[in-house]
């Protein structure tokens, strides 16, 4: 099975996006509050006619909470809460910078679109990693206890060449990790992240383990995802 944590890891260094958004939870720390309709309108208009990037990465954290929502409204009785997460932060991202604000549409809706995208696109790419499946297969149930089956939300995008392009990156995110960190860092990585067949860790977890604090492990874990992002 493709490592979740790992890959939105990835394609968010492809989307060009800081690694600390990805380290939220929808469990854990505090997302920052809506924008006004004011502040996001101004936020757009600067990411879009000025490329300023401190506007587009405040377009996306001050909806990180969407991201959760849909998680909890959609998929609460899913075991990869967290993953999803990550993976649907990657789906924010590119609505963030896909979106046209003159079309008149809510980015909030368009933005909830791309996260369900994002989610469904990863569980479309699992079954590909797994034996055929009847698209009538149940896959999750909604808050109403509704059940949800890939032939219900699998998009019909196609998606190999971004597929083979993250299995690249991937393959050269696991080398770097063997050959690029010190011992430390290489250690909380794998561990973090589940490699090397291991259940992925908690900071809190991997702080126990390890002897050292957790803001100890937080730093060693962003500095060591620092290089992996320069590295690819």
């Amino acid at each position: 099975m493709l490592l979740t944590a790992f890959l939105s890891l990835l394609r968010a260094m492809k989307a060009g996006f800081p690694m600390p958004a990805l380290i939220l939870s929808s469990n854990g720390g505090s997302f920052p509050p809506p924008l006004s309709r004011e502040e996001e309108t101004e936020c757009f208009r600067r990411a879009k006619e000025e490329g300023d990037m401190e506007a587009r990465g405040k377009l996306i954290e001050h909806n990180l909470r969407l991201v959760a929502h849909v998680v909890r409204k959609y998929y609460a009785s899913n075991r990869e809460e967290e993953d999803l997460v990550s993976i649907g932060t990657v789906g924010l991202i590119k609505s963030v910078d896909s979106f046209n604000p003159s079309n008149g549409a809510r980015f909030a809706t368009y933005a909830a679109k791309c996260i369900q995208n994002e989610i469904l696109m990863y569980f479309r790419s699992q079954k590909k990693l797994q034996s055929e499946v009847s698209m009538g297969e149940t896959i999750d149930t909604d808050r109403d206890g509704n059940a949800l089956t890939y032939e219900d939300v699998v998009a019909v995008e196609d998606t190999i060449a971004d597929d083979l392009d993250l299995k690249i990156k991937i393959a050269k995110a696991l080398n770097f990790v063997k050959t690029g960190l010190d011992a430390r860092e290489r250690e909380i990585i794998v561990m973090r992240y589940g490699l090397d067949g291991q259940n992925p860790a908690t900071q809190r977890e991997a702080a126990e383990r390890l002897g050292i604090s957790r803001s100890y492990v937080s730093r060693i874990e962003k500095a060591a995802l620092e290089k992996l992002r320069r590295a690819l």
